[in-house]
C-alpha cells in the first residue's frame, strides 16, 4: 500500500485564478447629478451643440470691445474723456440700431442679416483701429465706432433658437435660458480681462483685432448652422416696433434699472479700490459678482419653476433689492474680504432675474419677433448700465460719505427695478376678470 501510494505521482492543487481586483467605481455624487442631468438632456438635441459653441466664440468679444477701445484710445491720445465718449457714443448708437437689426433678422433669417451686419460692425473696428495708429481727427474715432453698432444680437439669436427648438418643452426651455445667461455672465467676466493682457502685452490695437476676429468667425460658423435656425417670418403691422415697445414696457423699466444696477457696481467698486490703494483687486472683486450669478444661473436652471412667471419675477428682483444692500454694509467697513463676500452674494440674484424677465419677453412676444423682443430688453439693460455708470462716477466723486456711500447708488436701482416690477405684477393683477 505503501509501495503503491509512493508510486503515484505527486501533483499539485489546482491553482484558481485570482480574482479581479474590483476599484469601487466612482459615481458622480446626486447634487451634481441633479445639476447636469438637465443641461445634458438639452445638449442631445440635434445641432444644439455646434450652434452653441459657435455662438460662444462670437458673444466672447462683447464684453471685449468697449475696454479694447478705451485702452487703445487714451494710450494713444492720452485722454480717458475721450474714450469714454467714443464708446458712449457707439452704446447709444446700439441702442437705435440694434432693435432695428433685430428686427430684421426675425423679417429675413438669422443667417441672411447677421453675417452682413457683423461684416459692417468689423469693418468699423478696423476703421477705429486705422484712426488710432494713424492719429487721425478725433470725430473720425466717433464716426468709426458708431458703425459697430450693427453687431447683431448673438445671444439674443441663440435664445431664440432654443424657444425654436424647445417650444413643446417649457421646462427644458427655463434651462436653456438659464445656460444661456450663465454663458452671457462668463463671457462679460472673461472678456475683459482678455482684452487688458491683450492691449498691454502685446500692443494696444490687439484687443479690438483679435475680438473683431471672433466675432466674424463665430457669426459665420454660428450662421452655417442652418438646421436649427428658426423661420423668418413676414413684416409685422407698421406700428409693430411702438406697440411692441409698449406691450413690454413694464419689462423694460426693470430691464433699465436692472442695468443701472450693473453699470454703477462697476464703477463705483473701481473707486473704491482706487480710494483704498488697492486698485488691483478691483478686477477680482468684480469677477467674484459675476461667479456669484453665473453659479446661481446654473442652479436656477435645475429647478422646476413654481408658480406665475410674472410672480416669480418679482420674487428674484425683491431677492435682488435685498441683496445689494450688502456691499454698501461692507464697503463701510473698509474691508476688501468682506466686500469681496458681499459682491459674490449680491450676484446671486442677478441671473435669476435675467432668467426669468427672458422667459417672460419669450411669453409676451410674438414667435417672429423674439429676436426684436430680446434684443429691445439688452438696448433697456444696456441704457441703464451706461445711466448707472455715469451716476455711480458722481457718486464716487462728490458724496461726502466717501466712496463707500457710492454704494447706495447700485441698491437704489435694484430698489427701482422691484418698484417697476411690482407695479406692473399688481396692475396686471387688477386687470385680470375676477
Amino acid at each position: 500500500m505503501i509501495l503503491f501510494l509512493a508510486s503515484r505521482p505527486v501533483t499539485a492543487p489546482p491553482v484558481r485564478p485570482a480574482r479581479p481586483v474590483r476599484r469601487p467605481h466612482r459615481r458622480c455624487p446626486a447634487a451634481l447629478r441633479r445639476v447636469l442631468g438637465p443641461y445634458g438632456r438639452i445638449f442631445t438635441v440635434p445641432g444644439a451643440r455646434a450652434f452653441t459653441a459657435a455662438n460662444l466664440l462670437a458673444r466672447l468679444p462683447m464684453g471685449m470691445f468697449s475696454v479694447s477701445a478705451i485702452l487703445m484710445i487714451a494710450g494713444s491720445r492720452g485722454s480717458y474723456a475721450l474714450a469714454g465718449a467714443v464708446t458712449a457714443t457707439g452704446l447709444a448708437a446700439t441702442a437705435v440700431a440694434g432693435p432695428w437689426t433685430a428686427r430684421l433678422v426675425d423679417r429675413y433669417g438669422q443667417a441672411r442679416i447677421a453675417v452682413p451686419a457683423t461684416a459692417l460692425a468689423v469693418l468699423g473696428s478696423l476703421a477705429l483701429v486705422l484712426c488710432v495708429h494713424l492719429s487721425a481727427p478725433s470725430w473720425t474715432l466717433f464716426a468709426a465706432y458708431a458703425c459697430t453698432a450693427t453687431t447683431p444680437n448673438t445671444g439674443g439669436m441663440a435664445r431664440a433658437r432654443w424657444a425654436h427648438l424647445l417650444r413643446d418643452d417649457p421646462r427644458a426651455l427655463h434651462t436653456a435660458n438659464s445656460f444661456e445667461q450663465a454663458a452671457d455672465e462668463v463671457c462679460f467676466m472673461l472678456g475683459p480681462v482678455l482684452a487688458a493682457f491683450l492691449c498691454t502685452a502685446l500692443f494696444p490695437e490687439a484687443g479690438t483685432l483679435t475680438g473683431a476676429v471672433l466675432l466674424l468667425s463665430g457669426v459665420l460658423l454660428f450662421a452655417a448652422q442652418r438646421r436649427t435656425e428658426p423661420p423668418a417670418t413676414p413684416a409685422p403691422g407698421r406700428h409693430g416696433a411702438g406697440q411692441l415697445v409698449l406691450a413690454l414696457l413694464p419689462l423694460l423699466l426693470t430691464f433699465l434699472a436692472t442695468g443701472a444696477v450693473f453699470g454703477s457696481l462697476e464703477v463705483v467698486t473701481i473707486g473704491f479700490t482706487d480710494a483704498h490703494g488697492q486698485r488691483a483687486v478691483a478686477g477680482a472683486l468684480l469677477a467674484l459678482q459675476a461667479a456669484g450669478s453665473c453659479a446661481a444661473g446654473l442652479l436656477y436652471g435645475v429647478l422646476r419653476p413654481a408658480g406665475p412667471a410674472e410672480r416669480r419675477f418679482v420674487r428674484c428682483v425683491a431677492a435682488m433689492a435685498a441683496l445689494m444692500w450688502l456691499p454698501l454694509t461692507a464697503a463701510g467697513t473698509g474691508g476688501v474680504l468682506l466686500l469681496g463676500a458681499a459682491l459674490l452674494l449680491a450676484g446671486m440674484a442677478t441671473a435669476p432675474t435675467m432668467v426669468t424677465g427672458m422667459g417672460l419677453i419669450q411669453s409676451r412676444v410674438p414667435a417672429g419677433r423674439l429676436n426684436e423682443g430680446m434684443t429691445l430688453a439688452v438696448t433697456a439693460l444696456l441704457t441703464g448700465i451706461a445711466a448707472g455708470s455715469a451716476t455711480g462716477g458722481w457718486a464716487v466723486q462728490h458724496l461726502p460719505a466717501g466712496t463707500a456711500a457710492g454704494y447706495g447708488v447700485p441698491a437704489s436701482a435694484a430698489a427701482l427695478a422691484l418698484a417697476a416690477a411690482g407695479t406692473a405684477h399688481a396692475v396686471r393683477a387688477a386687470r385680470r376678470p375676477a
